[in-house]
């Protein structure tokens, strides 16, 4: 699920782990969230609330009897603004107050009044952590419809070792994105099934030193990985050379010839659900130099053989075929149409197709896509390839959770 344009309310309990709020605010907002802060009074001793703001782009809330906000309610505001309230981190005094159904201070007034979902990141001690009180507020928390991210076992800052150390940013961004997508998509999970994506382009070497290849960023590859791990998906990723990080959750098999991308597939079966987002090298050399090839005064002529069709490979196998197989088709004009004969040709489930017309799309964030199915073609305003990425999960567990479930 994208964060693009969602609002986040982040609360700070007083841990030493609050440090680590300030590097999630900088990434929820890289991901396109607004993001506001709550810091309780421990908090606020943790970090400021002044370095906390300037990250975040306004003020962050400390006070439940700011006569200014409290004069439309703040508390309810505050609550009801927001499409998803982080707590990170969740100290056992605040899991607590939650537990009990307090309402003390600005956070906790806020959690109680919230109908929106909430997720706990918890940090503390690991005799805290591991204590029968915290255990059964946890217990109840989590019956009561809270998610929790982590905590993860490790070197503690008191000095001991144990589980209580909070997520990683990183793991928190991804259980966030996940638990909106869940949101968004009436909770359709993908739990159980395997899924296999193939992202960027490949690479053709001519000799040593230069290839055949193409602009393929991997984008949008890695952000439907990603998606598709978020619904619960056990997903792999076999990718070709891009500079993208490697999505939470996901596989990563990395690969550079259109040879090595298809036996990676091969090997990844069986799967429920293989998409092939790649921009994969039609053709390669017919014979590899082994040494670089020099001037001499003449053009070299380049013999060019066809490589291997992965989509139309994995989609005509008479054994471990995908359940459903989804194809790409970049296109430079009448998308749609080439699309309808890329599905037939290839014998894929889907196709996506999209319109590639001046290298607009390759390495850019948005794309304009179409859906092509044996029933008929279905048209996507442009979105962020995020967007994308969640409609075609969304798509995907609708799938399987309609009536093809038993296929």
């Amino acid at each position: 699920m994208s964060l693009n344009g969602k609002r986040i309310l982040l609360v700070i309990a007083g841990g030493i782990a609050a440090y680590k709020s300030l590097d999630l605010i900088r990434r929820l907002r890289e991901r396109g969230a607004a993001v506001r802060a709550i810091l309780t009074r421990a908090g606020a001793a943790f970090v400021t609330p002044l370095a906390v703001g300037a990250l975040a782009g306004e003020k962050a809330y400390t006070d439940l009897f700011s006569l200014t906000d409290e004069s439309a309610m703040g508390h309810i505001r505050l609550s009801r603004e927001s499409d998803l309230i982080v707590i990170a981190p969740a100290t056992a005094d605040l899991l607590a107050k939650m537990a009990a159904g307090l309402a003390d201070d600005l956070a906790s007034t806020v959690l109680l009044a919230a109908n929106t979902p909430i997720l706990a990141a918890p940090g503390m001690n690991v005799e805290m952590w591991e204590h029968a009180a915290t255990r059964r507020n946890v217990e109840r928390l989590a019956a009561d419809g809270i998610a929790f991210v982590g905590p993860a076992a490790g070197d503690l800052a008191c000095g001991e070792v144990g589980q209580g150390r909070m997520a990683e940013v990183a793991d928190i961004v991804a259980a966030a994105e996940r638990l909106l997508a869940d949101a968004a998509g009436g909770g359709l999970r993908l739990d159980g099934r395997h899924a296999l994506v193939t992202a960027g382009p490949t690479r053709e070497p001519l000799d040593p030193v230069r290839f055949l290849s193409n602009y393929s960023s991997g984008k949008q590859g890695f952000a439907i990985a990603g998606a598709l791990a978020a619904r619960g998906a056990r997903t792999t990723l076999i990718a070709g050379p891009t500079a993208l990080p490697n999505p939470p959750g996901v596989t990563i098999v990395a690969v550079e010839t259109a040879a090595d991308m298809l036996a990676a597939c091969e090997a990844a079966l069986p799967a429920d659900v293989a998409v092939f987002a790649a921009a994969v090298a039609d053709w390669r050399v017919a014979r590899r130099n082994e040494v670089k090839i020099k001037k001499a005064g003449e053009t070299p002529t380049l013999a060019l053989i066809e490589n291997p069709d992965i989509l139309a490979t994995i989609a005509r196998r008479s054994d471990c075929r995908p359940t459903l197989v989804v194809g790409f088709a970049a296109e430079t004009g009448a998308a749609p149409e080439q699309g309808r004969d890329k599905l037939v040709r290839k014998g894929c489930d889907w196709i996506v197709a999209n319109d590639v017309s001046g290298g607009a799309v390759f390495g850019a964030e948005r794309n304009r896509v179409h859906i092509v199915t044996p029933a008929g073609t279905e048209s996507w305003p442009e979105l962020t390839k995020r967007e994308v990425a969640e409609r075609l999960a969304v798509r995907i567990a609708t799938h399987f959770a309609g009536p093809h479930a038993a296929e």
